[in-house]
């Protein structure tokens, strides 16, 4: 099925503007509240480090022990991750260089 220009402008709009509304409607319907608020406090101290962990769990959920190759990759992009970020605490340096790290393993290392 081949999209007409006017259905495929309509969709980038619909999606900019579902993706603008999801970022700002917290701004929007907290701006009044007090930023001593201790509720909004403690999302704000829990919430990123819960995601890194459901994050962690849902990209090793597939991972099997039956050989090396179905679980080496994983760990050495693991302690890449967390060597690199206790050395220079940057998350995006982490991230990236363990993704890469990952990928250059999974593609060349063990196939």
């Amino acid at each position: 099925m081949t999209l007409t220009p006017f259905q495929t402008i309509v969709i980038i709009i619909m999606a900019t503007l579902g993706t603008m509304i999801t970022r700002f409607l917290p701004f929007i319907l907290f701006k009044d509240i007090k930023s001593g608020n201790s509720y909004i406090s403690y999302l704000g101290e829990v919430l990123p480090y819960s995601a890194i962990g459901l994050l962690v769990v849902y990209c090793l959920k597939g991972v099997t022990f039956s050989s090396a190759a179905s679980w080496a990759p994983e760990v050495i992009a693991i302690i890449c991750i967390v060597v690199l970020h206790s050395w220079k605490e940057n998350t995006l340096l982490s991230i990236g260089a363990g993704t890469v790290v990952y990928m250059l393993l999974v593609q060349n290392v063990f196939i």
